[in-house]
């Protein structure tokens, strides 16, 4: 006989695979606490100077080929600051089943769409 009632999931599902307990993060936005198996994170690498400095530094500086360092940064959004500041989108019940991460080209681009033809 199970202890489980008819409606009870087992706790085993494809995204969090009947872990338990896992430790709590809290979100870069709004500083909520989220499992860390559910916060969607985000790495951003950038360079100390914006662009359009860079000429003026690299100009003015003594050194020919020194390399300014980069920041390395890892936001960890809740679902809510996610979607509010876009990082990820709603989709369909269909596509939400797509779990492989969509293709990303350069950084600093956004992928062009392909468009549907009906033939």
């Amino acid at each position: 006989a199970s202890h489980r009632s008819l409606g009870e999931s087992s706790g085993i599902n494809a995204e969090y695979g009947g872990r338990g307990h896992v430790k709590f993060l809290r979100c870069t936005n709004c500083a909520r606490c989220v499992p860390k198996d559910k916060a969607i994170k985000k790495f951003i690498i950038r360079n100390i100077v914006e662009a359009a400095a860079l000429r003026d530094i690299g100009e003015q500086s003594v050194y020919k080929s020194y390399i300014l360092p980069k920041i390395y940064v890892k936001l960890h959004y809740c679902v809510s600051c996610a979607i509010h500041s876009k990082v990820v989108r709603n989709r369909s019940r269909e596509n939400r089943r797509i779990r492989t991460p969509p293709v990303r080209g350069p950084p600093g681009r956004q992928p062009q769409q392909q468009q549907k033809t009906n033939n």
